[in-house]
């Protein structure tokens, strides 16, 4: 539940910020719930592109207590609360389908190598 103590514009700008630091240039950032069914394929599918530490970042999004107001301005983003959502650098690429798509095009690792330099 989140605190009514707070403002709920003041948590708006506490799920913007959270969100918008997260996805910087050269980050990968997965946002997801635990429950989500994806959830294994992406991160099998990332660390088979990098075992680098630090390369991707997988945010479980019900672990703040503002799950609602982060699902909220992801909206705002990418036209839907649902998630997955796989951001590489500022891009939102979509969830984990679009992402396997990429993955057996070639696109992907083709972006992943112009944010970090990945051989």
């Amino acid at each position: 539940m989140e605190d009514s103590s707070l403002g709920g514009s003041c948590l708006s700008a506490w799920a913007q910020e959270f969100v918008n630091s997260k996805i910087q240039p050269g980050n990968v950032v997965v946002f997801i719930k635990p429950t989500c069914s994806y959830r294994r394929r992406i991160q099998k599918l990332l660390s088979q592109l990098s075992s680098q530490k630090g390369f991707w970042n997988l945010l479980i999004i019900t672990a703040t207590s503002y799950t609602i107001k982060i699902q909220n301005y992801l909206k705002q983003l990418t036209r839907s609360r649902k998630v997955p959502w796989v951001f590489i650098g500022k891009d939102c690429v979509s969830g984990c389908t679009y992402l396997t798509e990429m993955h057996h095009s070639g696109e992907l690792l083709k972006q992943l190598k112009q944010i970090r330099g990945l051989q």
